[in-house]
């Protein structure tokens, strides 16, 4: 909850703006300033910053010990976490692009995702794995996966998606502090994008989904970067007097649906956007928790998904934006959803 000197400062007018990738900075420093047994471990996230600058300035205040660069290897990232976590600490690595996460498989899916579980709760693995994920940089086929639902897939793991900077700070602190490995998937094209984040700790609980715009046409559900995307959209529309409403999960699993599902009785509509493949996709755990609810029944046209192709991403930027999903195609398919067009 936010302090009533937080409350004090919107009444007087202050807000405060901070970058996403500043928003997750000033969730580590501001948790490591609190609790030693907090500590960051990942290529080049020392002196170079990480990849993406998001840990940039932390080895100057908290020393090479708790900010630990490591060799190019991210199985030996993620066993490290592992092994520190079961000891009492609390380590938060990153892996520098999702696609690598692919070499830590062994160690996520067949030991951290298990562990607590096999020892019947006496041992916990309290970690955060970070990662930035998605296309949109020019970055090509090995560099620009979006993977997160390879993980939803594996009892025991826990993943976040933020869509701005307010839900990264509180989800992150969410995230460092919940007793079980999560996944922290960021979007490299939101790390510049700005919102209103307090300067006080503040926690999002994980599994809390967030109706980000209401409306009354359609249900639209996003994730990640189609969640600015969608919201982009509903502007347009709403000038042609379609109002869509937007539901962001940011925690993929465990699931809140209820806020998904109770839209969808209210619009008799659903669209479901992700930036992944559609096939295997997590839009299509979204569409089932729908078809299988009482929303079933309030539906007036087919539940749709928009996601992407079913190919690796292309190096030409003209070929990559025609990859994913962008503004327009939603609101394309927005459109025919809401003029009963399919």
């Amino acid at each position: 909850m936010l302090s009533e000197k937080h409350n004090e400062k919107e009444a007087e007018g202050a807000v405060r703006e901070l970058t996403y990738a500043e928003a997750l900075r000033e969730a580590m420093r501001q948790a490591m300033e609190k609790d030693d047994s907090i500590f960051l471990i990942g290529e080049d996230i020392g002196v170079y910053g990480g990849a993406f600058g998001v840990t940039a300035g932390l080895v100057d205040e908290f020393g090479p010990e708790r900010v630990r660069d490591t060799p190019i290897s991210e199985a030996a990232i993620a066993g490290s976490c592992i092994g520190a976590a079961l000891t009492g600490m609390r380590p938060i690595g990153e892996i520098q692009f999702m696609d690598f996460i692919t070499l830590s498989m062994e160690q996520l899916v067949l030991q951290a995702a298990k562990l607590r579980f096999m020892f019947g709760g006496k041992a916990k693995v309290p970690f955060v794995l970070r990662t930035p994920g998605g296309s949109g940089t020019g970055a090509a086929a090995q560099h620009s996966e979006t993977l997160e639902n390879w993980f939803v897939h594996v009892p025991g793991l826990k993943v976040v998606m933020p869509s701005n900077a307010y839900d990264a700070k509180g989800l992150l602190l969410s995230a460092i502090y919940d007793d079980n490995p999560v996944i922290f998937v960021e979007h490299k094209l939101l790390y510049k994008t700005k919102a209103h984040v307090p300067e006080e700790m503040y926690q999002i609980p994980l599994s809390q989904s967030h109706v980000a715009r209401e409306g009354r046409d359609l249900t639209v559900v996003a994730t990640s970067v189609m969640v600015q995307r969608a919201l982009q959209a509903a502007e347009q529309l709403s000038e042609e007097g379609i109002e869509i409403e937007v539901v962001d999960p940011r925690t993929l699993s465990p699931l809140d649906d209820r806020p998904i599902i109770e839209s969808v009785i209210k619009t008799g509509k659903a669209l479901v956007v992700h930036e992944a493949p559609t096939t295997g996709g997590y839009g299509g755990e979204i569409v089932a928790r729908i078809a299988a609810s009482e929303a079933f029944d309030y539906l007036d046209a087919p539940i749709r998904r928009l996601a992407g192709l079913d190919i690796p991403i292309p190096y030409n930027r003209t070929l990559e934006y025609h990859t994913v999903p962008q503004v327009e195609n939603i609101v394309e398919e927005a459109r025919k959803l809401v003029r009963g067009e399919y």
